[in-house]
């Protein structure tokens, strides 16, 4: 007589589906956002560094507020912080609506860093407490499906309405970032809140995630670039349309995820984050060998199919050493490293493409992401001594 096999816990609910469309609307209104305001500043008067400045300022000021607004969800509660976080990020796009200087956008970039933070934090830690254990990679990876299928279709919505006019990208961004806000206001906190006696002190940022996660800081350097200069690349290797690396990516991501999440519970995260290191490196170094449309999509499906779970099973490997009660600020955490890469290599391949050309500005964004297997493997036993 055979043992009857324990059930799986359910997954795919109403809550996990409500998480799913509100990250669908988060991204859908940055991707539109991010890749155009590049041409905007170019627009305005600016050049190339200063275009990528602006992804720069918001991931910076992201990244250093991300241990805060993180711990503040923890303890105020995350749907709160989302709600707030929304209606702040939908003033915004109206206020860029309205610039006519391209150093203003600059500027607002960093305020609007801050709550960007706090909703990523916010989500990714709320999204956490919903998701069964044994299959966190898996829900994770279903998870982030919204987010690629709002980068498959927003860069293009962007710059199609960009050619119709700035004030139809900002007053598109505005209706995704309203729906988003009522999607927050429609949660329920699913986790325990994290309160101390003795105020935020040294819990305000968990050293050893930030440690381990510089890991991202190396790779995600590249995709700060690929982010913000993309679209100006293939404009400038005359491939069209001009958004095809982001397609390209999305749907290389779309492919892997289901297959990878289900795999990385089954044979653990760090097993899995090894080749997609390995891949993300690759796909880097291909890229500034791109001379047509072929070798641009080859770069961008090799990238895609490591950077589309690398996040997703590092997330997973993280989160089985952290105190439940403080994924926000373990959230905060990652996103610190992650955005300091993406903002460092947007102001630094804009840097190195307006001096040296794109081809050693990616280059460059290559050798660092091929440091981050090497890194992880160096530090990961000495932060947590049972790997």
């Amino acid at each position: 007589m055979t043992t009857p096999v324990a059930a799986r816990p359910p997954l795919f609910n109403g809550p996990f589906f409500l998480m799913c469309g509100f990250t669908f609307t988060v991204f859908v209104s940055a991707f539109m956002l991010f890749p155009t305001m590049p041409f905007r500043i170019v627009e305005l008067g600016g050049t190339r560094f200063a275009a990528g400045l602006f992804l720069g300022f918001l991931t910076y000021a992201s990244a250093f507020s991300a241990p805060v607004t993180g711990a503040l969800a923890d303890r105020f509660g995350k749907r709160r912080v989302l709600v707030v976080c929304g209606a702040v990020l939908t003033l915004f796009s109206g206020l860029y609506g309205v610039t006519t200087n391209y150093t203003v956008p600059l500027a607002l970039a960093v305020v609007h860093g801050l709550f960007w933070s706090g909703l990523l934090a916010a989500s990714a830690a709320h999204m956490t407490d919903i998701i069964p254990e044994s299959r966190r990679a898996e829900g994770i990876a279903y998870w982030g499906l919204s987010t690629i299928c709002a980068i498959a279709i927003a860069p293009s919505l962007g710059l199609w309405l960009f050619h119709h006019g700035w004030v139809w990208v900002c007053a598109a961004c505005g209706a995704f970032n309203l729906v988003m806000t009522g999607i927050a206001w429609s949660l329920r906190d699913a986790g325990t809140l994290h309160r101390h006696e003795n105020g935020f002190g040294h819990e305000l940022v968990d050293w050893r995630v930030m440690k381990l996660a510089f890991t991202l800081f190396l790779y995600s350097f590249g995709y700060g670039g690929i982010t913000s200069f993309s679209a100006l690349f293939a404009d400038s290797l005359g491939v069209t349309p001009k958004s095809i690396y982001f397609t390209a990516l999305a749907a290389v991501m779309i492919v892997s995820r289901p297959l990878t999440g289900p795999l990385a519970d089954r044979i653990g995260p760090r097993r899995l984050l090894l080749p997609c290191l390995l891949l993300i490196a690759l796909g880097l170094v291909m890229l500034p060998l791109s001379t047509g449309r072929n070798s641009l999509v080859a770069s961008a499906l090799v990238f895609g199919a490591g950077f589309g779970s690398a996040y997703t099973v590092f997330v997973a490997y993280v989160m089985k050493h952290v105190d439940p009660r403080k994924r926000g600020a373990a959230f905060g955490g990652i996103l610190a490293a992650f955005d300091t890469g993406i903002g460092t290599g947007s102001i630094s391949i804009g840097y190195l493409a307006q001096r040296y050309g794109f081809g050693v500005a990616f280059g460059v964004a290559g050798l660092l992401a091929a440091l981050s297997l090497p890194y992880f493997l160096a530090v990961e036993k000495r932060l947590i001594p049972e790997a």
